[in-house]
């Protein structure tokens, strides 16, 4: 599958180029498609130095947690859920409770430690594969949870918004937080019709109906808050929360008695270890996306949009938003530009640049999780993962759209 997923992009490009070098009349574009090449190559190493103190960080912490127990703690917690939903997975299993920690990491907007938590999971989870490059059902479910952005508090959106001047940052907190259910649920159901799951089971009912009448009380109360009070919210929460852990793993380590700065210190090398193993797939996929958008395709296919919905009659106001919902699958860099722009040339509270960070907060790099996640473990065959995280990655961007027209329509 990535194998021709990887071709296309470069042949769409191609194809992209060589219509604006013919018809266009602009045979610069090919300087831009080959300078896009070495960029990209040089952002991949760029990417991989922010990496490399992450992952030593957050996977020496994570084997102070081990060590102490929470992992194992985590695993026991939802083993009864995940041996409906991962039954290949056996209760207790280390890679159930960094799944857990993996899912909350994401929902609080952690994704720095959301990333290397992640990775330790798929790891755990190929030691259960049988085949060593051919995904497993878990590793699917995992990575298409994983890439369906369930965000509780999107800190960093509200960061660009008030970078940008937006009177109100957290204006598109509770359209995020609609768009990003959508989103999950989407992928948890696409996963569980390709692999038979039964979502029915008394068991899974009984964890996942309370966590969803949680979020709507957690939304209904978030709703009588004021703006300022909202982002003063998230904000605290989203850091108290990121040192909290960070406390909590040292704690629990000196109270388990376990030896925190060596354990650290080999969590650490391990840490190195994985994000030397990314560097070759960073520099595969980056290219490929760089050559994809200096050849202009997206260009060709927001027009090719904007002409069909007028056709159609509909509102075009949002097609201006959909350079970041195209971009967004695969670079989160080039996702973040596209919203930038469109807040500076749109207006930040504009309606486009409203979607546009509605988008970004309840969608993921897919093939950049793709990438990056199965390719530390030498997975090549993903089977079903790529339909269905696409088919989540839409389903977000579509509820992001309609919600927006709900809210500021």
């Amino acid at each position: 599958m990535l194998n021709g997923l990887w071709l296309s992009f470069f042949m769409v490009a191609a194809v992209a180029g060589l219509s604006r070098w013919l018809i266009g009349d602009d045979p610069a574009v090919f300087a831009a498609m080959v300078e896009s090449l070495f960029a990209m190559a040089k952002l991949s190493v760029d990417v991989m130095i922010l990496l490399f103190g992450t992952l030593t960080l957050w996977l020496g912490l994570l084997r102070i947690a081990e060590k102490a127990g929470l992992v194992e703690a985590l695993a026991r917690l939802l083993g009864p859920l995940f041996a409906r939903l991962m039954p290949e997975v056996p209760r207790g299993h280390p890679a159930l409770g960094l799944i857990t920690m993996n899912f909350a990491a994401n929902g609080l907007g952690l994704d720095n430690a959301a990333t290397p938590i992640g990775l330790k999971a798929m790891r755990a989870l190929q030691e259960l594969n049988p085949s060593s490059t051919t995904a497993s059902n878990a590793q699917i479910l995992f990575l298409v949870l994983n890439a369906s952005s369930l965000t509780l508090l999107p800190v960093t959106i509200f960061m660009y918004r008030a970078q940008q001047g937006a009177e109100d940052p957290t204006l598109v907190f509770l359209p995020i937080l609609l768009a990003t259910s959508a989103s999950s649920l989407v992928g948890l159901l696409s996963v569980a019709f390709m692999q038979r799951l039964r979502l029915w089971d008394p068991v899974v009912l009984a964890y996942l109906l309370p966590g969803a009448a949680l979020l709507g009380l957690f939304m209904a109360v978030l709703g009588t808050m004021s703006a300022t009070a909202l982002g003063a919210l998230s904000s605290l929460t989203g850091n108290l929360t990121l040192f909290g852990i960070i406390v909590l793993f040292l704690l629990l380590g000196a109270l388990k008695k376990v030896p925190i700065y060596e354990e650290f210190i080999e969590g650490a090398k391990e840490g190195f270890d994985v994000a030397k193993s990314l560097l070759p797939y960073l520099v595969a996929m980056l290219c490929a996306i760089g050559v994809l958008r200096a050849s202009g395709a997206l260009d060709f296919g927001l027009d090719g949009i904007r002409w069909l919905l007028d056709m159609l009659g509909w509102d075009t106001r949002f097609v201006e938003a959909l350079p970041t919902a195209m971009v967004k699958p695969f670079s989160g860099s080039a996702a973040r530009a596209m919203l930038i722009e469109t807040m500076q040339s749109q207006g930040v509270d504009s309606f486009p640049a409203l979607v546009a960070a509605t988008v970004q907060g309840s969608t993921e790099t897919t093939f950049y999780v793709l990438a990056v996640y199965f390719g530390a473990v030498g997975i090549q065959r993903v089977r079903h993962a790529v339909g269905c995280a696409l088919l989540a990655e839409f389903a977000g961007v579509v509820a992001a759209i309609s919600v927006c027209y709900w809210f500021f329509g």
